[in-house]
């Protein structure tokens, strides 16, 4: 098989790879992407895009369930629905096709070649591809690591059987009648409150002592009311210690010391990702790490010349927008801009019920840096756009500094507010002060009227409440 040269070279198709090709094709840069699964990586083939339409689907299920049982104020009435998981897994992974093939076409679109099979480090500049047909030889000017991340195991709970990752999670064709989740971050409680939806008896399992432990407790207290509401039963400051003897429970060790056993068909595991570190030839470089991570700089620079990485396989925030950035920022390096890393804030969203975005700084880690801050909130109760979509749990609330009104961090908790992510990075991004957000025209009736509301409160003059 011929060796193909190429002016870059991009490791993995992630949300990061993929992005970085397509605009380093675009800026002209001869481009080739290797991947040895589909494009689009984990977050849209086995995890954002599939869990939220999983979590679409348990919320249209629980409306039509609510209905039939007479439990609907909104006067509507339903025969009892019927739940086909197969047909609700098929459909999901319709949406997950259509956008793989537009990825696809996305690069192609850009002039970018597609290498698929396993790829694997020679040295700095040269990659052998397993593919289909043969080895292929890459070699580069200039190599981006886009490899990800991968579910965690722990130790006592290997996957396998009844224990299962996310991505086995999103593929079930039957909805267990028992599910324990171990790990209450946000991917264990997004599922677990999708299964329970759908009929599942949940129970999750958290070793720290509350829930959602990288919020702060004020934005996840509607998140574990509604978790009761569900039905679903939550053991904090528990551990996971393994199968029980039938391998028909998980034995935990609760807060007291004493060991329990909790019944499941499945268990799902939950406790975090890690960068994909093997498997890729990584012994043939000398990369510096920062723990178990790559560890570059603020171009995404890694300690080799020529050798980028980008993504979760470089640290915290885990997150795709986060890795997209970062190979929307390489791809203009490598094509001769002058570009560095220095946003302000990234979003983070948790797809629960109700769901919660936090941009920025919380009170705690604004005073934590020394400031001192004026802190608006306000509540969904007082929004009429929230209260015609029965979505009253929750808040907006604005973090700005005393003196200068500067907003340092905006966080919200509430029915569809994930939609406000944008509005919020982008108020930190563009240096936003409370009168520039309180002077802002916001339409009526929308949800969004909150976090004017909300900066409104922080001067002293809420018109609402």
């Amino acid at each position: 098989m011929k060796d193909i040269s190429c002016k870059l070279l991009v490791i993995g198709a992630g949300p990061g790879g993929y992005v970085c090709a397509i605009r380093a094709g675009q800026l002209g840069v001869d481009t080739v992407i290797v991947e040895m699964t589909k494009a689009g990586g984990t977050c849209l083939n086995i995890g954002c895009i599939p869990s939220k339409a999983l979590i679409h689907a348990a919320d249209e299920f629980e409306k039509a369930l609510l209905a039939a049982e007479g439990k609907n104020t909104l006067g509507i009435t339903l025969e009892a629905p019927k739940l086909d998981l197969a047909k609700t897994v098929s459909w999901k992974n319709g949406v997950v096709g259509r956008l793989n093939n537009g990825v696809v076409g996305l690069l192609k679109k850009a002039g970018v070649k597609i290498v698929h099979g396993r790829g694997r480090f020679r040295d700095g500049k040269t990659v052998e591809v397993e593919t289909e047909t043969g080895t292929q030889v890459i070699r580069a000017e200039t190599v981006v690591i886009a490899t990800g991340s991968a579910p965690m195991e722990l130790p006592a709970l290997p996957f396998g059987g009844p224990v299962i990752s996310s991505t086995e999670a999103l593929s079930l064709s039957k909805v267990p009648e028992r599910l324990v989740v171990v790990g209450g971050g946000y991917i264990g409680l997004e599922l677990g409150t999708a299964f329970a939806k759908f009929g599942s008896k949940v129970t999750v399992v958290e070793a720290l002592p509350r829930i959602l432990p990288q919020y702060d407790a004020e934005l996840t207290r509607p998140v574990a009311k509604r978790l009761g509401e569900l039905g679903i039963a939550v053991l904090t400051e528990a551990k996971a210690k393994g199968l029980s003897a039938k391998g028909d429970a998980l034995v935990v060790e609760t807060a007291d010391g004493r060991e329990q056993e909790l019944p499941a068909d499945k268990i799902l595991v939950t406790v975090g990702r890690k960068p994909v570190m093997e498997g890729w030839g990584l012994e043939e470089l000398d990369l510096d790490r920062a723990g178990k991570f790559l560890r570059i700089d603020s171009q995404c620079r890694t300690s080799m010349r020529g050798v980028y990485a980008i993504g979760d396989v470089t640290g915290e925030p885990m997150l795709a927008h986060r890795a997209m950035a970062q190979g929307e920022m390489v791809a203009e390096i490598v094509a001769g801009n002058r570009r560095s890393w220095d946003k302000r804030c990234i979003p983070a969203v948790c797809f629960t019920d109700p769901e919660v975005v936090s941009a920025g700084l919380s009170p705690e880690e604004a005073r934590a840096h020394g400031h001192e801050i004026k802190v608006g909130q306000f509540p969904y109760t007082a929004n009429a756009r929230a209260m015609t979509m029965q979505g009253e749990a929750g808040f907006v609330r604005v973090v700005a500094r005393a003196d200068n009104h500067l907003v340092l961090g905006i966080q919200a908790v509430g029915q569809h507010v994930s939609e406000l992510a944008t509005a919020f990075g982008l108020a930190i991004e563009m240096g936003a002060r409370l009168e520039d957000i309180a002077g802002t025209i916001h339409a009526h009736p929308t949800q969004g009227e909150a976090f004017q509301e909300a900066a409104l409160k922080a001067l002293g003059h809420a018109l609402h409440i």
